[in-house]
């Protein structure tokens, strides 16, 4: 089979490798798609490697079609199924454990499908189990509104009553946003953030900036605030007050996705199967993806996401 392994140039390249040999417990998915994730970009960039049980090439959510399954797997072959995994999804083939995939939501294609799993995953894994939830008229904060994580974090903290605020870069992305169901949407570049945040305390906020910042905004969070880490694109230093954290009994919680066990992302999929894929079916949550490219153009898709110009996800079809 082939996949898009990084050459000695560290160039991404469309090469054969071994095919992939199924356990008993994993399921065998002839991949269609694979959306492009940062961390992604950092793979390439030589920071970030899958964990040594997956295939050492990028890809962590796929698409595709079942070949092969154990007898008593929820997915049997022929079925169109999603999966969340932790390394290799950029290839034509791949081997998942059988929690880690399920059947993709009706009315979904398989090109749009593959841009569920790590987006959808990361929001319920931080906002629902992190977090503990949202509740009707609490405020919560998600940078990069016009992300893919930020566009399903807004969609699902709407779902419970929350009032969102975000931040983006863009005209076109504060429309993104707004349709998304965004209440407050802050240029970043333009407005103060701190102060929004003063006048609309937060109970929640998932932030993948960081940055100097960070110290300012945790000085707003609503007594017993739970702010969650996912990433430090803005920077990796900041100045925090613990005084305030004692003080307001707030919660700083730093959190990957990657790093959890099967065991753990298999709840967390078999849980947005049973409470997200209605609303997905019924129009009521949307995938927003905001490009594809051929696998061919890898190169092309990750410098479009490297820019940050992207709205939504950015898909490889196969």
């Amino acid at each position: 089979m082939k996949a898009m392994i990084l050459n000695e140039a560290r160039r991404l390249t469309w090469a054969e490798v071994p095919e992939p040999v199924r356990k008993a417990d994993e399921v065998l998915i002839d991949v269609h798609a694979a959306a492009v994730n940062r961390a992604d970009l950092m793979q390439v960039d030589g920071h970030y490697q899958s964990p040594p049980e997956w295939p050492q090439w990028c890809g962590l959510e796929v698409s595709g079609i079942v070949l092969e399954a154990p007898a008593n797997a929820a997915v049997q072959p022929g079925d169109q199924v999603c999966a969340l995994v932790g390394g290799g999804g950029y290839s034509s083939r791949i081997a998942v454990p059988a929690g880690m995939v399920i059947p993709i939501p009706a009315g979904i294609s398989l090109a749009d499908a593959a841009a569920i799993p790590e987006v959808w995953s990361t929001v319920y894994l931080n906002v629902q189990l992190e977090a503990g939830g949202l509740r009707p008229g609490d405020v919560f904060f998600v940078q990069a509104g016009a992300s893919g994580i930020g566009l399903a974090a807004i969609q699902f903290a709407k779902l419970y009553g929350a009032q969102v605020i975000t931040t983006v870069s863009t005209p076109d992305k504060a429309n993104a946003a707004r349709r998304a169901g965004a209440d407050i949407v802050i240029n970043y570049r333009t407005e103060d953030v701190s102060a929004v945040l003063e006048a609309h305390p937060v109970n929640v906020a998932l932030d993948c900036i960081g940055g100097p910042a960070l110290g300012t905004y945790l000085r707003n969070l609503a007594f017993g605030g739970r702010w969650i880490m996912i990433a430090s694109m803005g920077g990796a230093e900041t100045q925090i007050n613990v005084e305030t954290l004692w003080r307001k009994r707030l919660r700083l919680i730093g959190n990957t996705l990657r790093s959890r066990t099967a065991e753990e992302k298999s709840r967390i999929m078999h849980a947005l199967q049973q409470e997200l894929w209605p609303l997905f079916s019924a129009g009521k949550l949307q995938v927003n993806v905001g490009a594809h490219f051929p696998v061919a153009e890898v190169e092309k898709a990750h410098a479009l996401l490297r820019t940050s110009a992207s709205i939504g996800k950015v898909v490889l079809t196969f």
